[in-house]
């Protein structure tokens, strides 16, 4: 079977890496593309690499010409996708790339978004550990999902085994990420021209107002909560097993000092993330939780002792690369990981909890390939 798929914000960076992603896949055709003030526009003047598209042409975005595919993307700013996703009742499958359907509790939302709260959907991070399982089993038949905020899924993977095996103390972990422009979007801002970013490493969003801090408290409760379904609510068409509105996941027990840097790098996240060690971890028990959860994971790999993962080793791939370093002086884990966050930390995603919703293999239309150099 060939599913027909509309993608919105075709000539955003998110968009394009669906595209990219998508363009290859054996079991889809791209029938429409949709923009705003880009509409009716060739989709290759605004995303001259996709060759193989260049027969299309940007539709303005409109429930109507969204309507009647079998898959919706959404890769529109947060508060946007929701007058969408309201209107897309018949449409079988719907993944948001925006934030509008991440969070469980209204009041993270009005804290660092604001607008109109949406119910959550299923969490598309399928090698996340929830209580009892993986968020796969979630995802597996979902009619909407929600894919991940990158730098969120990045931290969430470093950390989610050590807080399922209660090998680390959650209520102290520190996360610094290097962070590629690219995560920002293609609006012209000041602070991501060339001129402010080549030679320089910028810090923004700090002091816990960095709108995936939530996200991330969220997903890392969830690994070790006894109500496996408050993570990204039901992965049904009306999430009827979610969590109200005001309740959503308890992560109150969790804290993260969490602080970005945006670095001259066009894609790319390199994530360090530091925890205190529970009291008795031993060595082995603190490894052995990163190589249970991931070791049979196809693309989230725990590199061997000593070893630490590069951004240029996932750049086109949907591949998160994790190091982890056991520090006895400091009594502190620390995990470094390494991200696309237009691939695995959006986009690679987005299609992997497409290929689980669906039925199909997992991996396919993905690579763990990067492109060097």
């Amino acid at each position: 079977m060939t599913y027909s798929v509309a993608v919105s914000g075709a000539s955003g960076y998110a968009g394009g890496e669906i595209l990219r992603i998508l363009a290859a896949h054996p079991d889809v055709e791209i029938r429409t593309v949709t923009a705003h003030s880009n509409a009716g526009q060739p989709l290759v003047q605004h995303q001259p690499h996709l060759r193989s598209l260049a027969h299309l042409t940007l539709d303005e975005t409109t429930p109507e010409v969204l309507a009647g595919h079998d898959i919706v993307f959404l890769a529109l700013p947060h508060g946007q996708s929701g007058q969408y996703t309201d209107a897309l009742t018949d449409a079988a499958l719907v993944i948001d790339a925006g934030a509008d359907h991440r969070l469980t509790a209204s009041a993270d939302w009005d804290r660092f978004y604001g607008g109109a709260f949406h119910e959550p959907w299923a969490y598309g991070v399928p090698e996340l550990p929830v209580a009892g399982g993986k968020q796969r089993e979630k995802l597996v038949g979902a009619t909407r999902i929600a894919a991940p905020g990158c730098n969120a899924s990045t931290v969430s993977l470093s950390l989610a085994p050590g807080v399922a095996a209660g090998v680390i103390d959650a209520s102290d972990i520190v996360s610094v990420l290097a962070v590629g422009p690219s995560g920002a979007g293609k609006s012209l801002k000041t602070n991501l021209l060339a001129s402010e970013i080549l030679g320089t490493a910028n810090p923004y969003a700090v002091g816990g107002s960095h709108r995936h801090i939530p996200e991330i408290r969220q997903a890392l409760a969830a690994a070790r909560s006894d109500d496996s379904a408050k993570v990204g609510g039901s992965a049904a068409h009306a999430p009827t097993s979610a969590p109200s509105s005001d309740k959503g996941t308890d992560a109150s027990a969790i804290r993260i000092s969490f602080t970005p840097v945006l670095v001259p790098m066009a894609r790319g996240i390199l994530a360090t993330s530091t925890a205190p060690i529970a009291p008795g971890a031993t060595d082995d028990d603190i490894r052995g939780a990163w190589e249970t959860a991931y070791g049979d994971e196809r693309f989230v790999q725990l590199l061997p002792a000593g070893q630490f993962p590069r951004t240029a080793d996932v750049i086109g791939a949907n591949t998160a690369l994790l190091g982890l370093a056991i520090d006895r002086d400091a009594n502190r884990v620390t995990v470094v990981a390494a991200v696309d966050n237009l691939g695995k930390g959006t986009a690679g995603a987005a299609v992997q909890s497409m290929n689980l919703a669906l039925g199909l293999p997992e991996d396919r239309g993905l690579t763990v390939n990067g492109v060097a150099p």
